[in-house]
């Protein structure tokens, strides 16, 4: 039954395709930022609201967020569908890809759903890129009783095992005093001088701090004018390290350099979260070794110890899935080396033949997972 049930699913992937790699192409071309994703959202959930899926739109009450289900059988798998992308870079991590294939995975498992008792259910999930939108969406009640949540990542080559940081994201806002910057310099307090405090030390605890953690952000607002002393400077700063217990205990020494900017300029200091830390990530390892096997029927080459392979350890709010529902979140690779995730190469890669090639092995793989998965655990079949 499983051999039936999976070719059947790749056949209808196989039967999308056009549809798949437009809807790719279509949210690539008209990149939408986090909670922006008004767009992008329309066409995933339009497009399976079309092939017979319910759609609950606004999910949970999140604008560019939705619900879309086909089935009623007890085994329950969760495909996410992200589709924000980077200012500045538009989809240079490839969330257009992201979408597609959740798209597709849903499309091949809506086949062979009533055939093997699933409910297949995709989650529109905005805002990864730093406003943790499944966050939002877990605090909101999303998710609960899923058995397996999925999505494939793109990035340059392939790798199985997802190994992100937990990451903490930031606004730090200094305020200061405007003055004349050449006529009467005595009577302005510097908040560009805060940051550059601030970085400087940053940059001699990174001495100290362990190899694993990673600490890095941008300026936003710098000043208005170089003859006023600026009176408000911005800037976005992440901290990542190896599990949340990490961060939470590294994240008061990040602070501390900040307020140092804050004492020796006299300018006051803001730090906003932009969204709660990201957790890292904890891989069901059944389902982790049955998409490895999919993916390697389908001829995919996993490429570990290399450059190019880091990409699984970049942070994601799907670790904050992991951490309550058994999860995977493999990265499939589309051929763009030397170019990496978040470099305007990597966008034009993601829209390329070698990126059209892995929605629909992605999707395949991932619906053949499910299929592994729900076959074993509802009736006891191996593999």
């Amino acid at each position: 039954m499983t051999i039936d049930a999976k070719h059947a699913a790749a056949s209808a992937v196989s039967s999308h395709h056009g549809g798949l790699i437009q809807l790719s192409s279509e949210i690539h071309a008209h990149p939408e930022t986090a909670w922006e994703e008004y767009r992008a959202c329309g066409w995933v959930s339009n497009a399976l609201a079309e092939q017979g899926f319910s759609v609950i739109p606004s999910y949970l009450g999140l604008e560019t967020s939705f619900r879309a289900s086909y089935g009623s059988g007890p085994f329950r798998v969760g495909l996410m569908a992200e589709y924000d992308a980077l200012p500045g870079l538009g989809h240079a991590c490839g969330h257009n890809i992201i979408a597609a294939t959740a798209v597709g995975a849903a499309l091949g498992l809506q086949k062979v759903a009533d055939e093997l008792g699933l409910t297949v259910e995709v989650y529109g999930t905005p805002a990864e890129e730093g406003g943790g939108g499944k966050i939002e969406m877990i605090d909101r009640g999303a998710f609960e009783g899923l058995d397996l949540a999925m999505m494939a990542h793109p990035g340059p080559v392939d790798v199985a095992l997802a190994q992100p940081f937990a990451v903490a994201h930031n606004h730090v806002i200094y305020h200061g005093k405007s003055a004349h910057a050449g006529a009467y310099p005595a009577n302005g307090v510097n908040a560009n001088d805060a940051f550059v405090i601030a970085q400087v030390a940053l940059g001699l605890l990174r001495q100290q701090l362990p190899p694993s953690v990673r600490v890095h952000g941008v300026m936003t607002h710098g000043g208005d004018a170089p003859n006023a002393i600026p009176d408000r400077t911005e800037g976005r700063w992440y901290v990542r390290a190896e599990t949340s217990s990490e961060l939470e205990d590294l994240l008061p020494r990040i602070e501390h350099c900040f307020e140092a900017g804050a004492l020796a300029s006299g300018c006051s200091l803001e730090i906003k979260p932009e969204s709660k830390p990201y957790s890292e990530f904890r891989n069901d390892e059944s389902a982790l070794e049955s998409y490895r096997a999919n993916a390697i029927a389908l001829g995919r080459i996993f490429d570990v110890g290399t450059t190019f392979s880091q990409m699984n350890r970049a942070s994601t709010d799907m670790g904050n899935v992991s951490q309550l529902i058994p999860a995977i979140h493999p990265y499939i690779g589309i051929d763009s080396a030397p170019a990496t995730n978040h470099q305007p190469e990597f966008a034009a890669a993601c829209i390329r033949p070698a990126a059209e090639v892995a929605i629909i092995d992605g999707a395949v793989a991932l619906a053949w997972t499910a299929i592994d998965q729900a076959s074993s655990k509802l009736n006891g079949s191996s593999l």
